[in-house]
């Protein structure tokens, strides 16, 4: 699978899909291109987007700047050292807390390599983390998205792209979200640009902060 190279090429990607849809034309022209969205490939990364699971991205934020202000860098070690007492204070549940550790303790013990996996495929890279409890596809596509740049990413598991999906009226109000993955096809090998425009236009219009 590619990935997208840099900013110019993420604009070009960016008019392709354009061209495949119209209508994701108004979104550009209304709100400008999307930001090229990058988080950092590591540890710290994948602890924040397993607290983005099932809540806000407030919420997350809040939690995840209350770990950072406890123990400063977000290594595996550091974050083995605090409690449960301690990371029930940062606002993690039990569930995340489990996750988390398990996380950092296959980093820890050399089990996962981080820096090899970010060279690995797609395919690949969502075969190692998907074995790990707490990290299901939602968090994958988000790191494989976002930290790792492949250009063809699609997640139907996020709330926000499927949401702007049928407030463009892409497809039908009736549509499943089966019938929306397979509208998505249209976007391949580019469907991570397309997500990264609904994204943007999901934002946009509700005139959301990310920090």
């Amino acid at each position: 699978m590619d990935k997208i190279k840099n900013e110019s090429h993420f604009k070009d990607l960016c008019d392709w899909c354009t061209r495949i849809e119209p209508k994701l034309e108004q979104v550009i022209k209304e709100y400008d291109y999307p930001p090229l969205w990058y988080r950092k490939p590591d540890f710290a990364t994948l602890i924040l987007t397993i607290l983005e699971q099932q809540v806000s991205l407030a919420s997350a934020k809040a939690a995840y700047n209350k770990l950072v202000e406890k123990i400063i860098n977000v290594t595996p070690e550091n974050l083995l050292n605090l409690s449960d007492e301690e990371l029930r204070a940062c606002y993690f549940s039990r569930q995340k807390i489990q996750y988390s550790r398990i996380l950092a303790t296959e980093i820890s013990t050399g089990k996962l390599n981080l820096d090899d996996l970010n060279k690995m495929n797609e395919a690949a890279v969502r075969k190692i983390l998907i074995k790990l409890k707490g990290i299901g596809n939602w968090t994958v596509d988000m790191y494989v998205l976002m930290s790792l740049h492949f250009s063809d990413i699609f997640p139907p598991g996020d709330l926000a792209t499927i949401k702007a999906v049928y407030e463009l009226n892409l497809v039908s109000p009736e549509s499943t979200k089966d019938e929306i993955v397979e509208y998505m096809k249209r976007f391949s090998p580019n469907r991570s640009v397309a997500t990264y425009i609904l994204w943007h236009y999901y934002i946009q219009k509700r005139r959301l902060v990310l920090e």
